[in-house]
Order: structure tokens, then C-alpha cells, then sequence
């Protein structure tokens, strides 16, 4: 029995292996081969008129096969969905983006593997293919694809670096396959004898590391840090799927969002540990989603004494403060059945990041790295090695279709009009047939319009548009709906240099600490010279962006709050401004009139602000009254800011 129990293993996987792999296949190529089988589906209720829009059940099997020398180090396979399927589950693997099934692939996606990461070859394992090979049983709904059509994938591929795939080989109408082979061009920085992979670049990374482990239960650092110079989290809300009924008994430096330990206690953890208090038990959610701690609790024995803990979720660019570029917390994780052993861990996957007007970001697949090492905590000059490390890959990324949350507003000393930023630029309201366009050009104001909520805006702006003799819409265009905006206006322009005022509104109800903005501008910020209210410099490694911020004790950008008299004042926007000055000797030829001194992108906490689609024209020039206004907005300013 003990000699032939591995043998039956192998010929069994075997026989899974031949019954959705060509043989000839399988033996032709000599690196990775990744095949697709379309299995069997079914037509779906509800029955609907539009054959289209009919959904279809489909099953298939993906299988990725090491034929090669090398070891397959955390495999993934990019699988080209192209009938707008709906993924329900899918065995042995997770996507690589984060996403949590059921989910919408039809675009295409990529799997990476859970729990069996790494393909070994071969050689290393005398042809074992439960070693060599992973096969995930897909489960889904496609639309409109009726049996006998079988809704096969337009492409399948091997998605790890340094590899190139032939061309697909179909083998009848309901499978496909294809063989990746290790580039000869591509450089790395591994050798293939190495345990691990390398750690990965990205916006943000976020390190699983385990610093202590039990038969039953083991405590896990996690480690979030910034390293883009533009990026940054404030409330920051992270989020993971276990995959095998952990749960989190206690924690430090960070909390769960919800403290709730009812699943545990009527499911199959409160059966198995029967001896457990779980009214100490912090969350039990398959899904939880984790907060930072405020900084009072930094120095409580119980919660905080974690370094870089207890911030508010604020994670600031390394550009700003490295020493505020990081958050890190602890918790102590429960296994369950069967991974009751001290060696056997598995870090849990889909994670996911958000924050509050902050880039939104997309979170890879877990990838085993070598163990991170840390200061000895006794003070000895040396390093201490974690148990076992997994890193997360985090990068910025904008969705298509996905609306701005902050605009910028340009004006000019040689022109009367402010130009605001474009109509809906944060979203339009659901409901606007009657109230408003989405589609109307923004209507261009006077100055002092900016200091008064959109809504109060609508008589100085008919106002100005007769006295101008600008076009009316009909209906009047819908507002931004931006929480904040930012308003670029050209002071001075003289033979040796030029300024700006940047003028910061806050009309949404969130305050924002140790804010921060960044302006792109091509052509002018070699000549940048100073900022006087507010920091500024250049930002390191990019000579064409300025990334300015509020000097201490004055970076606080408040929130919107009652004029002095609520039943008569509007609303007043919290608000910061500075005047910034640049010299033209660094960029000669620059044109003001032309557009050059203003800024092509903004960015406020990293996230990129709408801009006006045209600039301010001299054609209305006049001199007296454009600096009269100007002046008048700087003194509203004062007033409103004692």
C-alpha cells in the first residue's frame, strides 16, 4: 500500500491530465503549455426576447503544464473571456487583480495560483504531475452563446515576464492550447537555483509577513508602504478574503471595522474550538475590512507600541515625509482544519485598498519573497528574519468612465472672466431632465463667484453672461459636483518673470490634514522660483512638476461650514492661497497670452483634477478693472479666512 498509493495518485492525474490536454501537445513543447477545455453548459432562466442578452451556464477546465527546465515561480495565465461572462467560481486559483467571485470577465483576465503557486518540472520530480501541473475548473454565465456554439476564449497565455507563446493550436471547436517558452532577450535579476522571487516595484506595496507561528493559530505583520511620489491614502480601508475560515482573534496598531464574532461562534469554528472564549474574538468575517487607529492609541500597551501605527489611515508620498510613507500593523490569525501545522501557511488573497479622495488602486495576487528582516528588538547591532513574507503589488489605476473629484478653475489679470472647470466634471446628478444639462458648456464667471456654493452661483452668472453678452444655455448647465476645487490664476507677467495665485476650496464636508497639491506644467517649471504661503518645490526626478503643500501649523484644509449668518450667508468653503513666482531666464520665449502659464495636469492628494478645456484670452483686455477684480478676490479672502 505505502509503494503503490503515490502511483495511483500520479496515474489518476494523469488521466485528468489526457482527458483535456493534446498528447501530441504535451510532448511537442518544452516549456509551459497552457490549455483551455470548453466542458459542457446549459441555457439559464429567465427565457428573454433578445437572444443576446439570453444567459448560458458554461463550464471549462484551464490547465497549465511545466514542461520546461525551470521551476514556474507563481504562475499566472491570462484567459481573453470574449462573450461577456460572469465568473462564478473557479477551483486551485484566484484573480490576479483582487477581485472577489463572482465577477465580470468579459474583457479578459488573469488567474494567479492559490494555494498551489509554483510549477516544479519534470526532472526535479520524475514527470509528478501533481506537481508539474494545476488545473482550475471554471464556473460561469455567458450571454448570448447557445449550445451547440461553444463560447471559447479568443486567446489564452502564459502572463508571467520572460516568457513567449506561439501561436494557439485549437484541437476541434472546444479546446485550445498553447506553448510559452522563456525568452533568450528577457533579463533578470534571479537565477533559477534561488527559493523565492524578487520583491516587485509598484505604487504601493503591502508585505504579509509572519513573525510567529503555532500548530493552530500564527501573528502576522503587515507592512503598507507609498512609493509613489504623488500617491497617498487618508482613511485608508484594507480589505482580504480568507480562504479557509481563519479569523482574527486580537490585533494591534489597526482595528477591524467591524468587531463581530457571531459567524465563528454558530459556525464550524465555534465546533472546533470548543474551549476558545470567542467573546475576545475581534472579527470573523470571510471579508474583513481593517481601519487604522487614531493617534491617541499609539502609546496604549494594549493596541498601539507598533512602529509606523495609529495615524488615521493618513500614508503620505516618501516626496512629503518618508517617515509618514508607511502604516503597519499586527494581528494574531486562527487556522482551521486541515492547516493545523506551525509550517503550513497560506496568506490570504483578493486584497484590496481604498481611501478618501485618493487614487484608486488595483492589488495583485500575493507572491512568497524572501523573509523580510527587521531590527533585533533587544538593540543588538543585528537583523531579525521573519518566519515567512508575501508581498502585494498595489498600482494606481483609473477606471474608464470614472469621474474626476476635484477641478481646477483658470483666470487671468488680462481677462474679467474666470473660466470653471467642465460641467459634471466630478458627476452629474441621476435625475437632471429637468433641472439641469449634463451637456452645456460650463458658463464662465465673474470672479467673486467662486466664493459662493455652485448653487448660489446661477444669478451672478446669468448676470455676467448679459453683461458680457455670452450665450445663455437653456436649461443652465449642471454643476461640477466637486468637493474641491482649485482656482490657477495669472497675476503678473513682466521681462524677467511672471507669477500665479493658487487659491484652494474645500466644499465638501471631509477636512484634509497635511494636504497637498502638484502641478504639471510643461514649458514653465524649470523657472520656478518661490512659493510664499504655502511649500513648494520641485518635485525630485521630474523637472516638469511642482508639488506644493501648507507650511506647519497652517496644512490643514478645513471643511465647508455656515456663514455668520446661516438663514441669510451661504455655505463658506474651507480655503488656503498663495502667490507662487517663477523667472524666464531659465525658460526663454515663454508665452503667457499663449497659455504657458498654466498648468496642463493638477493633482490634489493624487488624485487628477478636471481642467478647463481652454485657456483665458487677452481679446477682453482691460487693465483697470481685470486688477480691480483680482484685487477683490484676494481681499474676500482675507475677510472670510480672520
Amino acid at each position: 500500500m505505502v509503494t503503490r498509493t503515490p502511483t495511483l495518485s500520479i496515474l489518476a492525474a494523469l488521466a485528468i491530465f489526457l482527458a483535456t490536454t493534446s498528447f501530441a501537445d504535451a510532448q511537442s513543447c518544452n516549456g509551459i503549455l497552457v490549455s483551455y477545455a470548453y466542458t459542457g453548459g446549459l441555457r439559464l432562466p429567465p427565457n428573454v426576447s433578445d437572444a443576446a442578452k439570453q444567459p448560458y451556464r458554461f463550464e471549462s477546465t484551464l490547465t497549465v503544464l511545466n514542461n520546461g527546465l525551470d521551476e514556474l515561480k507563481s504562475w499566472k495565465v491570462f484567459v481573453g473571456f470574449d462573450h461577456d461572462e460572469l465568473l462564478v467560481s473557479a477551483s486551485n486559483a484566484v484573480l490576479a487583480d483582487g477581485t472577489t467571485l463572482p465577477a465580470s470577465v468579459g474583457n479578459g483576465t488573469v488567474f494567479a495560483g492559490y494555494p498551489m503557486t509554483d510549477l516544479k518540472t519534470a526532472v526535479e520530480t520524475a514527470g509528478d504531475l501533481t506537481q508539474m501541473q494545476v488545473q482550475i475548473n471554471l464556473l460561469g454565465t455567458v450571454f448570448g452563446v447557445a449550445p451547440p456554439t461553444v463560447p471559447m476564449p479568443k486567446s489564452i497565455n502564459l502572463a508571467n515576464d520572460g516568457f513567449l507563446c506561439r501561436k494557439s493550436n485549437s484541437q476541434g471547436k472546444n479546446a485550445s492550447s498553447v506553448c510559452c517558452t522563456r525568452d533568450p532577450k528577457f533579463k533578470t535579476n534571479i537565477t533559477t537555483d534561488e527559493e523565492f522571487l524578487p520583491r516587485q516595484n509598484g505604487d504601493l506595496s503591502i508585505m504579509y509577513d509572519v513573525i510567529r507561528t503555532y500548530d493552530s493559530n500564527y501573528w502576522a505583520e503587515v507592512t503598507i508602504a507609498n512609493h509613489n511620489p504623488l500617491g497617498r491614502l487618508d482613511n485608508w480601508r484594507l480589505s482580504w478574503d480568507w480562504m479557509n475560515d481563519e479569523f482574527i482573534y486580537t490585533m494591534k496598531g489597526a482595528y477591524p471595522a467591524v468587531v463581530d464574532a457571531s459567524d465563528c461562534l454558530f459556525g464550524k469554528q465555534g465546533t472546533f474550538y470548543r474551549d476558545l472564549d470567542f467573546a475576545n474574538v475581534l472579527n470573523c468575517e470571510r471579508r474583513p475590512t481593517i481601519i487604522d487607529l487614531p493617534p491617541t492609541k499609539f502609546n496604549d500597551s494594549d493596541l498601539g507600541k507598533i512602529p509606523f501605527c495609529c495615524r488615521n489611515g493618513t500614508i503620505l508620498p516618501p516626496s512629503m515625509d518618508p517617515s509618514m510613507s508607511a502604516s503597519r500593523f499586527q494581528m494574531q490569525v486562527f487556522k482551521m482544519p486541515p492547516a493545523l501545522n506551525r509550517s503550513l501557511l497560506l496568506p490570504p488573497q483578493n486584497w484590496q485598498i481604498s481611501g478618501t479622495l485618493n487614487p484608486d488602486y488595483k492589488c495583485g495576487a500575493p507572491v512568497r519573497v524572501s523573509p523580510s528582516e527587521n531590527p533585533d528588538p533587544s538593540g543588538l547591532p543585528l537583523n531579525k528574519t521573519v518566519i515567512a513574507s508575501w508581498q502585494v503589488v498595489c498600482n494606481i489605476t483609473t477606471a474608464k468612465g470614472t469621474s474626476n473629484k476635484c477641478c481646477v478653475s483658470f483666470s487671468a489679470y488680462y481677462n474679467d472672466s474666470v473660466i470653471p472647470c467642465k460641467t459634471c466634471a466630478c458627476g452629474c446628478p441621476k435625475k437632471t431632465e429637468r433641472t439641469c444639462s449634463a451637456t452645456a458648456p460650463a458658463m464662465w464667471l465673474p470672479p467673486e463667484a467662486l466664493l459662493v456654493p455652485f448653487e448660489n452661483r446661477t444669478a451672478k452668472a446669468v448676470a455676467w453672461a448679459s453683461l458680457k453678452h455670452f450665450q445663455v444655455p437653456n436649461p443652465l448647465p449642471c454643476s461640477d459636483n466637486c468637493g474641491v476645487s482649485i482656482n490657477w490664476h495669472l497675476y503678473t507677467d513682466y521681462t524677467k518673470g511672471w507669477s500665479a495665485r493658487v487659491t484652494l476650496f474645500n466644499w465638501g464636508e471631509t477636512s484634509f490634514a497635511d494636504w497637498f497639491t502638484a502641478v504639471q506644467m510643461d514649458k514653465a517649471a524649470a523657472g520656478f522660483e518661490k512659493m510664499y504661503s504655502f511649500n513648494a518645490t520641485l518635485l525630485d526626478g521630474v523637472n516638469n512638476t511642482i508639488i506644493m503643500q501648507g507650511l506647519p501649523g497652517l496644512n490643514y484644509l478645513v471643511a465647508e461650514t455656515d456663514g455668520a449668518d446661516p438663514l441669510r450667508d451661504p455655505r463658506v468653503p474651507g480655503k488656503q492661497q498663495s502667490v507662487i513666482s517663477f523667472t524666464k531666464k531659465t525658460t526663454p520665449g515663454i508665452n503667457m497670452a499663449r497659455g504657458d502659464g498654466f498648468p496642463t495636469k493638477v493633482f490634489f492628494n493624487g488624485e487628477e483634477c478636471s481642467l478647463p478645456s481652454v485657456y483665458p484670452t487677452s481679446s477682453g483686455f482691460r487693465n483697470g478693472f481685470s486688477f480691480a477684480t483680482s484685487m477683490l478676490l484676494t481681499m474676500l479672502l482675507i475677510l472670510l479666512m480672520r
